[in-house]
């Protein structure tokens, strides 16, 4: 699992997930694994933390067994829940040829987390991929580079249970200090 820690208790008790308006302003970018999901319990989570932007980086957006979750389908389902949808799988998708770690220097790699961190700059993103668990994921390694860049990486696992690394839950989110 690495460097990362569970931060618990993110909600207080009761709380009926209140989104916070700031996100996109607190330089936080979520991520999260679509896994076994139904497509209700998928944007209820990503409702729960005031999502309202979805950045795909599954470099082929299909899936057989959970056909709601197939490019069409989610970018469909965004529309109907009011988010955005923006497909980045041919610039942060995994499965290269030489390799992800060697594919991460390349122009297209650098120019998809630049997309991703202007899309964050206006609305709070979550960065989606197939693994429930990020340390499975490609979105890890992503995550560890937005992360170098200044950016606070959450990795959604649960309604209640969230995922980041040491760095980030000791770094200050933009305006706290």
């Amino acid at each position: 699992m690495g460097p990362l820690l569970e931060i618990k208790g993110l909600f207080p008790p009761g709380d009926p997930f209140e989104p916070d308006k700031s996100m996109a302003k607190a330089r936080v970018i979520h991520t999260v694994g679509t896994s076994t999901r139904s497509r209700d319990e998928f944007f209820r989570l990503l409702n729960g933390y005031g999502i309202k932007a979805i950045v795909d980086i599954r470099r082929f957006p299909k899936s057989h067994r959970y056909p709601h979750f197939s490019k069409e389908s989610l970018q469909k389902a965004c529309k109907w829940q009011g988010l955005d949808y923006i497909w980045l799988g041919d610039l942060l998708g995994g499965f290269r040829a030489k390799g992800y770690e060697s594919y991460r220097k390349s122009e297209s790699y650098l120019k998809g987390l630049a997309q991703v961190e202007e899309i964050s700059r206006r609305e709070p993103v979550v960065l989606v991929c197939a693994e429930r668990f990020p340390w499975k994921c490609h979105r890890l390694q992503v995550a560890r580079d937005l992360e170098a860049k200044g950016w606070k990486v959450v990795h959604i696992i649960e309604r209640d249970r969230v995922w980041a690394s040491k760095e980030a839950v000791n770094t200050p989110i933009l305006g706290e200090e």
